[in-house]
Protein backbone atom coordinates (compact mmCIF):
# COMPACT_ATOMS: atom_id res chain seq x y z
CA UNK A 1 0.00 0.00 0.00
CA UNK A 2 1.31 3.29 -0.66
CA UNK A 3 -0.14 6.69 -1.09
CA UNK A 4 -2.63 8.55 1.69
CA UNK A 5 -5.98 9.13 3.12
CA UNK A 6 -7.77 11.89 4.14
CA UNK A 7 -9.68 11.46 7.39
CA UNK A 8 -12.25 13.03 9.25
CA UNK A 9 -10.98 12.67 13.01
CA UNK A 10 -14.20 12.44 14.71
CA UNK A 11 -14.39 14.61 18.11
CA UNK A 12 -13.27 11.35 21.26
CA UNK A 13 -10.42 10.00 19.71
CA UNK A 14 -6.98 11.17 19.56
CA UNK A 15 -5.00 10.98 16.32
CA UNK A 16 -3.22 7.74 17.48
CA UNK A 17 -6.45 6.02 18.27
CA UNK A 18 -7.10 6.90 14.69
CA UNK A 19 -3.89 5.36 13.35
CA UNK A 20 -4.56 2.06 15.41
CA UNK A 21 -7.70 1.55 13.91
CA UNK A 22 -6.42 1.63 10.70
CA UNK A 23 -3.42 -0.28 11.10
CA UNK A 24 -6.19 -2.83 12.49
CA UNK A 25 -8.34 -2.58 9.07
CA UNK A 26 -5.87 -2.24 6.44
CA UNK A 27 -3.68 -5.47 8.31
CA UNK A 28 -0.45 -3.00 8.03
CA UNK A 29 1.77 -0.95 9.97
CA UNK A 30 3.65 1.41 8.47
CA UNK A 31 1.16 4.19 8.87
CA UNK A 32 1.61 7.67 10.52
CA UNK A 33 -0.40 10.67 10.28
CA UNK A 34 0.62 14.31 9.01
CA UNK A 35 -0.37 16.48 12.28
CA UNK A 36 -2.01 15.79 15.44
CA UNK A 37 -5.48 17.14 16.59
CA UNK A 38 -6.65 16.91 19.93
CA UNK A 39 -9.05 14.95 20.79
CA UNK A 40 -11.86 16.68 20.90
CA UNK A 41 -11.06 18.33 17.77
CA UNK A 42 -12.54 17.33 14.81
CA UNK A 43 -11.76 17.28 10.81
CA UNK A 44 -8.81 17.10 8.38
CA UNK A 45 -6.26 14.42 9.93
CA UNK A 46 -4.15 13.16 6.98
CA UNK A 47 -2.88 9.63 6.88
CA UNK A 48 0.11 8.16 5.03
CA UNK A 49 -0.02 5.00 4.14
CA UNK A 50 3.46 3.00 3.54
CA UNK A 51 6.62 4.87 1.89
CA UNK A 52 3.74 7.93 1.61
CA UNK A 53 5.26 8.68 5.53
CA UNK A 54 8.39 9.77 4.02
CA UNK A 55 6.74 12.11 1.82
CA UNK A 56 4.93 13.65 4.59
CA UNK A 57 7.55 16.46 5.14
CA UNK A 58 7.10 17.63 2.05
CA UNK A 59 3.02 18.30 1.93
CA UNK A 60 1.71 21.95 2.11
CA UNK A 61 2.07 23.63 5.13
CA UNK A 62 -0.64 25.42 5.09
CA UNK A 63 -3.35 24.42 7.53
CA UNK A 64 -7.41 25.89 8.24
CA UNK A 65 -9.73 26.01 10.77
CA UNK A 66 -13.01 26.87 11.97
CA UNK A 67 -12.84 27.45 15.48
CA UNK A 68 -15.53 28.78 18.55
CA UNK A 69 -14.22 30.78 21.25
CA UNK A 70 -15.97 31.58 24.34
CA UNK A 71 -15.04 34.32 26.31
CA UNK A 72 -15.43 34.94 30.24
CA UNK A 73 -13.82 31.65 30.79
CA UNK A 74 -10.04 30.13 31.29
CA UNK A 75 -9.22 26.87 31.45
CA UNK A 76 -6.45 24.80 32.28
CA UNK A 77 -6.20 23.57 29.34
CA UNK A 78 -7.47 26.27 27.09
CA UNK A 79 -10.38 24.48 25.99
CA UNK A 80 -13.44 23.20 27.79
CA UNK A 81 -11.86 20.38 28.38
CA UNK A 82 -10.05 21.91 31.50
CA UNK A 83 -11.07 23.00 34.52
CA UNK A 84 -12.33 26.01 34.51
CA UNK A 85 -9.91 28.34 36.63
CA UNK A 86 -11.67 32.16 36.09
CA UNK A 87 -14.41 32.89 35.30
CA UNK A 88 -15.87 36.67 34.56
CA UNK A 89 -19.17 38.14 33.00
CA UNK A 90 -18.99 39.18 28.78
CA UNK A 91 -21.86 41.33 29.31
CA UNK A 92 -21.15 44.69 27.30
CA UNK A 93 -18.63 42.60 25.50
CA UNK A 94 -18.96 43.90 21.83
CA UNK A 95 -17.97 42.42 18.13
CA UNK A 96 -16.23 45.60 17.54
CA UNK A 97 -14.03 45.09 20.58
CA UNK A 98 -13.30 41.60 19.14
CA UNK A 99 -12.52 43.13 15.65
CA UNK A 100 -10.40 45.80 17.27
CA UNK A 101 -7.80 43.25 18.31
CA UNK A 102 -7.77 40.71 15.55
CA UNK A 103 -5.12 42.45 13.57
CA UNK A 104 -3.23 41.77 16.83
CA UNK A 105 -2.65 37.92 15.66
CA UNK A 106 -2.16 38.31 12.20
CA UNK A 107 1.47 37.83 10.55
CA UNK A 108 4.07 36.24 12.33
CA UNK A 109 3.57 36.45 16.13
CA UNK A 110 4.53 35.15 18.97
CA UNK A 111 2.23 32.05 20.57
CA UNK A 112 2.97 30.26 23.57
CA UNK A 113 1.69 27.12 23.18
CA UNK A 114 -0.95 25.42 25.65
CA UNK A 115 0.76 23.66 28.89
CA UNK A 116 -1.54 20.62 27.83
CA UNK A 117 0.39 19.66 24.53
CA UNK A 118 1.94 17.21 22.76
CA UNK A 119 4.90 19.19 22.46
CA UNK A 120 8.07 17.84 23.76
CA UNK A 121 10.56 19.70 26.22
CA UNK A 122 13.66 17.68 27.76
CA UNK A 123 12.44 14.92 25.84
CA UNK A 124 9.16 14.38 27.79
CA UNK A 125 6.06 15.68 26.57
CA UNK A 126 4.38 18.92 27.87
CA UNK A 127 1.11 16.83 28.97
CA UNK A 128 2.95 14.70 31.13
CA UNK A 129 4.49 16.68 32.58
CA UNK A 130 1.14 18.88 33.56
CA UNK A 131 -0.64 16.11 34.59
CA UNK A 132 2.15 14.96 37.10
CA UNK A 133 2.02 18.74 38.90
CA UNK A 134 5.55 19.69 36.87
CA UNK A 135 6.44 23.36 36.59
CA UNK A 136 7.14 23.78 33.04
CA UNK A 137 8.79 27.07 31.74
CA UNK A 138 6.95 26.83 27.81
CA UNK A 139 9.32 28.83 25.59
CA UNK A 140 7.28 30.85 22.73
CA UNK A 141 7.56 30.13 19.27
CA UNK A 142 6.84 31.91 15.59
CA UNK A 143 3.62 31.31 14.31
CA UNK A 144 2.14 32.61 11.09
CA UNK A 145 -1.31 33.00 10.54
CA UNK A 146 -2.83 34.31 7.34
CA UNK A 147 -5.97 35.23 7.83
CA UNK A 148 -8.90 35.62 10.62
CA UNK A 149 -12.58 35.52 8.88
CA UNK A 150 -15.43 36.50 11.24
CA UNK A 151 -18.17 33.70 10.74
CA UNK A 152 -20.76 34.45 13.37
CA UNK A 153 -21.08 36.44 16.69
CA UNK A 154 -23.21 35.71 19.82
CA UNK A 155 -23.07 38.32 22.81
CA UNK A 156 -24.33 37.60 26.57
CA UNK A 157 -23.18 36.63 29.69
CA UNK A 158 -20.78 34.42 27.93
CA UNK A 159 -19.90 35.74 24.34
CA UNK A 160 -19.39 33.08 21.48
CA UNK A 161 -17.02 33.94 17.98
CA UNK A 162 -16.83 31.64 15.29
CA UNK A 163 -13.98 32.29 13.07
CA UNK A 164 -12.17 30.71 10.18
CA UNK A 165 -8.50 30.97 10.52
CA UNK A 166 -5.67 29.96 7.67
CA UNK A 167 -2.58 29.56 9.32
CA UNK A 168 1.38 27.78 9.24
CA UNK A 169 2.00 25.03 10.87
CA UNK A 170 2.59 24.73 14.72
CA UNK A 171 0.08 27.30 14.83
CA UNK A 172 -2.43 26.57 18.49
CA UNK A 173 -5.88 27.41 17.83
CA UNK A 174 -6.31 26.82 21.64
CA UNK A 175 -3.36 29.61 22.70
CA UNK A 176 -5.37 31.84 20.16
CA UNK A 177 -8.50 31.70 22.10
CA UNK A 178 -6.38 31.95 25.37
CA UNK A 179 -4.73 35.11 24.15
CA UNK A 180 -7.45 36.93 22.29
CA UNK A 181 -9.26 36.40 25.82
CA UNK A 182 -6.54 38.00 27.56
CA UNK A 183 -6.13 41.22 25.89
CA UNK A 184 -10.14 41.69 25.96
CA UNK A 185 -9.43 41.12 29.94
CA UNK A 186 -12.22 38.71 30.33
CA UNK A 187 -10.29 35.55 29.52
CA UNK A 188 -10.98 32.88 26.37
CA UNK A 189 -11.09 29.20 25.23
CA UNK A 190 -11.79 26.92 22.54
CA UNK A 191 -14.95 25.52 22.69
CA UNK A 192 -14.95 23.43 19.72
CA UNK A 193 -12.36 23.36 16.57
CA UNK A 194 -12.86 21.48 13.08
CA UNK A 195 -10.06 21.56 11.07
CA UNK A 196 -10.61 22.11 7.55
CA UNK A 197 -7.43 21.86 5.85
CA UNK A 198 -4.09 20.09 6.29
CA UNK A 199 -1.36 19.39 3.82
CA UNK A 200 -3.42 19.48 0.82
CA UNK A 201 -6.47 17.96 1.85
CA UNK A 202 -9.96 19.83 2.24
CA UNK A 203 -12.40 18.28 4.44
CA UNK A 204 -14.97 17.71 1.48
CA UNK A 205 -12.33 15.50 -0.01
CA UNK A 206 -12.28 13.19 3.51
CA UNK A 207 -13.87 10.20 4.91
CA UNK A 208 -15.04 8.86 8.17
CA UNK A 209 -13.67 5.85 9.53
CA UNK A 210 -17.43 3.96 8.93
CA UNK A 211 -17.37 4.90 5.75
CA UNK A 212 -13.45 3.94 4.74
CA UNK A 213 -14.43 0.31 6.33
CA UNK A 214 -17.45 -0.21 4.74
CA UNK A 215 -15.29 0.39 1.23
CA UNK A 216 -12.05 -1.30 1.77
CA UNK A 217 -14.99 -4.60 2.99
CA UNK A 218 -15.97 -4.29 -0.68
CA UNK A 219 -13.19 -3.46 -2.51
CA UNK A 220 -14.12 0.25 -3.35
CA UNK A 221 -11.31 1.67 -1.46
CA UNK A 222 -8.83 3.59 -3.21
CA UNK A 223 -5.55 6.31 -1.56
CA UNK A 224 -4.83 9.46 -3.10
CA UNK A 225 -2.04 9.38 -4.65
CA UNK A 226 0.95 11.17 -3.94
CA UNK A 227 1.68 13.25 -6.54
CA UNK A 228 -1.85 14.90 -6.42
CA UNK A 229 -0.82 16.36 -2.76
CA UNK A 230 2.68 17.11 -4.09
CA UNK A 231 1.63 18.87 -6.94
CA UNK A 232 2.85 22.70 -5.39
CA UNK A 233 6.26 21.49 -6.23
CA UNK A 234 8.05 21.10 -9.75
CA UNK A 235 8.55 18.50 -11.34
CA UNK A 236 10.96 16.76 -13.91
CA UNK A 237 10.74 13.51 -15.64
CA UNK A 238 13.10 11.27 -16.24
CA UNK A 239 14.40 8.87 -19.34
CA UNK A 240 14.44 5.09 -18.53
CA UNK A 241 17.68 5.40 -17.99
CA UNK A 242 18.05 7.82 -16.24
CA UNK A 243 15.12 6.49 -13.60
CA UNK A 244 17.08 3.18 -13.38
CA UNK A 245 20.31 5.34 -12.12
CA UNK A 246 18.23 7.85 -9.90
CA UNK A 247 15.89 5.06 -8.06
CA UNK A 248 19.40 2.83 -7.24
CA UNK A 249 20.63 6.44 -5.38
CA UNK A 250 22.77 7.94 -7.67
CA UNK A 251 22.38 11.47 -8.58
CA UNK A 252 21.54 12.16 -12.21
CA UNK A 253 23.40 15.37 -14.22
CA UNK A 254 21.07 17.70 -15.95
CA UNK A 255 20.47 21.00 -17.25
CA UNK A 256 18.96 23.63 -14.85
CA UNK A 257 17.45 26.33 -17.35
CA UNK A 258 16.64 28.91 -13.97
CA UNK A 259 18.98 29.46 -11.32
CA UNK A 260 16.24 29.66 -8.58
CA UNK A 261 15.81 26.31 -8.85
CA UNK A 262 18.77 25.17 -6.43
CA UNK A 263 18.22 23.37 -3.76
CA UNK A 264 14.44 22.96 -4.26
CA UNK A 265 12.16 20.01 -3.64
CA UNK A 266 11.63 18.10 -7.13
CA UNK A 267 8.24 16.10 -7.73
CA UNK A 268 10.57 13.26 -9.93
CA UNK A 269 8.57 10.95 -12.33
CA UNK A 270 9.38 8.18 -15.50
CA UNK A 271 6.62 8.25 -18.57
CA UNK A 272 4.69 6.15 -16.33
CA UNK A 273 4.51 6.84 -12.52
CA UNK A 274 6.16 9.25 -9.61
CA UNK A 275 9.45 7.38 -8.69
CA UNK A 276 9.94 10.53 -5.42
CA UNK A 277 11.38 12.88 -4.04
CA UNK A 278 14.74 15.18 -5.45
CA UNK A 279 16.77 18.04 -4.90
CA UNK A 280 19.50 20.31 -7.61
CA UNK A 281 22.69 20.08 -6.06
CA UNK A 282 25.98 21.46 -7.90
CA UNK A 283 29.33 21.15 -7.33
CA UNK A 284 30.51 24.57 -8.98
CA UNK A 285 30.64 22.48 -12.53
CA UNK A 286 27.74 20.87 -13.45
CA UNK A 287 24.45 20.51 -11.77
CA UNK A 288 22.54 17.36 -10.84
CA UNK A 289 19.41 15.93 -9.39
CA UNK A 290 20.41 13.72 -6.17
CA UNK A 291 17.46 11.51 -4.60
CA UNK A 292 16.16 12.50 -1.53
CA UNK A 293 13.11 9.58 -0.75
CA UNK A 294 12.79 7.45 -3.87
CA UNK A 295 9.61 5.71 -3.50
CA UNK A 296 10.13 3.59 -6.57
CA UNK A 297 12.20 1.00 -6.57
CA UNK A 298 13.68 -0.10 -10.09
CA UNK A 299 16.44 -2.99 -11.00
Amino acid sequence: MLGFVGLNKPSGLTSHDCISRLRKLFKFKKIGHGGTLDPSATGVLPIAIGKATRLIPFLPKNKAYKATIIFGLKTRTDDLEGEIIRVKSGIGLTLEDVKSLLNNFIGNIEQIPPLYSAIQKNGKRLYFSAREGEKVDIPSRTVRIDTIKILDWHPGEFPELTINIQCGSGTYIRSLARDLGEKLGIGGTLAKLVRTKSCGIILPDTSTLERISKQFKYNEFTLIKPEYLLKELPSLKLSSKESMCWCQGQKILINIPKLELFSKFIRVKNEEEFLGIGCYVSDGKDDFLKPKVVIKEIL
